[in-house]
């Protein structure tokens, strides 16, 4: 009887270290927001609700540990008019959220990590240009091969009618680079996605520098790396397998295909015309 009731509490108790509380209903799977593992990353956490999407804000590095949605076929039928407005999030203190002062000649965009593009309601397009949804990002990176990854995110929800993402920042090495001698740059970024209909997930990863090179990698992996449980309701054999996602494809032209791209060297078109058409789709996705 004692082994019985000492095999239930033990249960009892992994379910309380597997499930971190939310108050940002109907965002997570499971309703079940990411558990930070790494100890480090916990002080000066913030999380804040919005809309339709959710973030675990952090005061160390002034930007999202994460940015979760639950993006579903039908929020991306149409979209929202972009609001252009980045701003200050008043939800955080002052000491530990990023101005705009900041990222003023820093040389980085403000990168979004739940984009402006998921959004059909206004007041979620509006929100969703808050710093406290903002990394220091690569420009090249920010409007080539991520605003891909992002498209096809975008074309997989629709595929299968709903996925649950989870984006964010990597901080990798010892001595971070920051701008305005406050908010960090990440070294690499991630987009997460669990696909409820199959149960089987993975996640894009690239470093936050020039060139398209990115690598689909498996959420148990992404979770060794980024010290974070990112969807604690899935299962650990799921976890450890990368199912295939959509290629990222240029200006979202042509069909999406579905592989696990460990690498890519594609080589970007630098002429006048090229760099034209790139800061015009860079002008309709908000960036």
């Amino acid at each position: 009887m004692k082994k019985l009731l000492f095999l239930i509490l033990l249960f009892l108790t992994a379910l309380s270290l597997s499930a971190a509380p939310t108050s940002c209903g109907g965002i997570y799977y499971g309703n079940t927001a990411p558990d930070i593992i790494n100890t480090k990353l916990l002080p000066k956490t913030t999380e804040i609700c919005y809309e339709q999407f959710a973030i675990m804000h952090s005061g160390l590095t002034k930007t999202p540990l994460w940015s979760a949605e639950h993006l579903t076929r039908d929020m991306l039928t149409k979209k929202a008019k972009r609001g252009d407005d980045f701003h200050e999030d008043a939800h955080l203190r002052l000491d530990e959220r990023a101005e705009l002062t900041d990222y003023a000649h820093s040389g980085y965009d403000r990168g979004h990590m739940s984009p402006s593009g998921d959004f059909d309601e206004r007041q979620s397009n509006e929100e969703c240009f808050s710093l406290a949804n903002m990394v220091p990002q690569d420009h090249d990176n920010n409007s080539g091969i991520w605003a891909d990854i992002e498209s096809s995110t975008r074309y997989l929800a629709k595929k299968k009618g709903e996925i649950y993402v989870v984006t964010g920042p990597l901080y990798l090495g010892n001595h971070p680079r920051r701008i305005g001698n406050r908010v960090l740059v990440p070294t690499n970024i991630f987009k997460a996605i669990y696909i409820p209909s199959s149960g089987e997930g993975a996640a894009y990863i690239t470093e936050n520098v020039p060139g398209r090179d990115y690598k689909v990698i498996s959420i148990a992996e992404l979770e060794k790396i980024s010290g974070i449980n990112i969807f604690p309701q899935m299962s650990q054999a799921a976890k450890s397998y990368a199912t295939r996602l959509p290629q990222p494809k240029p200006s979202n032209k042509g069909r999406h295909s579905y592989e696990n791209r460990q690498n890519t060297n594609s080589s970007d078109d630098n002429s006048f015309i090229g760099k034209f058409k790139r800061k015009m789709n860079n002008y309709y996705r908000g960036y």
